[in-house]
């Protein structure tokens, strides 16, 4: 007489730098600190280096931009305009809608 019990499938959750809500990883958007220093958006989550997760609101995106939570989040020691730039750009591509 077995008895099979199915535990419920672990979701990881990580936490927005921006809001400090939790959601799961998959829901949220990775940035990782390059080599050189930069920040790239890592789409796949699988990238090598230090990492911080946005959720897709444009409230948490503007204000990872403009408040600079960025630079302490992925310890660096600035953002250059062209990292700046290309952030905002990604933000703009973030469906809203979903």
């Amino acid at each position: 007489m077995s008895h099979t019990l199915t535990r419920p499938k672990h979701i990881p959750q990580r936490i927005c730098i921006v809001c400090r809500s939790i959601n799961p990883k998959r829901g949220l958007i990775r940035l990782v600190r390059t080599d050189t220093g930069g920040v790239l958006v890592d789409v796949t989550g699988k990238q090598n280096g230090r990492g911080a997760y946005v959720c897709q609101q444009t409230t948490c995106w503007h204000a990872l931009v403009e408040r600079n939570i960025i630079i302490g989040a992925l310890r660096l020691s600035g953002l250059t305009e062209e990292d700046r730039a290309a952030l905002v750009s990604f933000a703009r591509t973030i469906d809203t809608s979903a």
